[in-house]
């Protein structure tokens, strides 16, 4: 598995009898903030990644109970105001994939990481690059594959 920063190359499958496709890993992100959005989703698209955009907490939690093992990656604002906050969503979706990798952003809530966070997890403290985001997802993703 490559092993360098970036984004995950698209795996491939062959189903009997039918050509090769690539399959595009998909990514739960909550942020309330709606400014972000259009930057999250194009730098997480350019980088290869398909991505499942939410502004709250409910919607989040809702995502997953349909179906957390369709996202290869949830990342996730802390603070979402009314409803579960980051460091709840991402419990969940440890409950439903025990190894779903989890990238947290915050403006403040960086030093909560160590307490609430979930293992294998990473913190990105706003305002980050938006490759830094790329890399950490990348990073987890490939972690996560190459001890399944």
């Amino acid at each position: 598995m490559n092993k360098q920063a970036g984004a995950r190359p698209l795996e491939k499958i062959t189903l009997p009898g039918k050509a090769t496709m690539a399959i595009t890993p998909l990514l739960l992100v909550v942020e309330d903030e709606v400014l972000l959005h259009l930057a999250l989703e194009d730098d997480l698209i350019g980088a290869g990644y398909k991505v499942l955009l939410v502004a709250n907490g409910q919607a989040a939690i809702a995502e997953l109970d349909k179906g957390a093992d369709r996202f290869k990656a949830l990342v996730t604002d802390i603070r979402l105001g009314k409803g579960p906050n980051g460091w709840e969503i991402a419990h969940r979706a440890r409950e439903l994939v025990p190894s779903l990798p989890v990238v947290y952003m915050s403006g403040d809530s960086a030093s909560e990481w160590s307490v609430n966070g979930v293992p294998k997890s990473i913190m990105l403290s706003k305002p980050f690059a938006m490759a830094q985001l790329v890399i950490a997802v990348s990073q987890l993703i490939n972690e996560t594959d190459a001890t399944i």
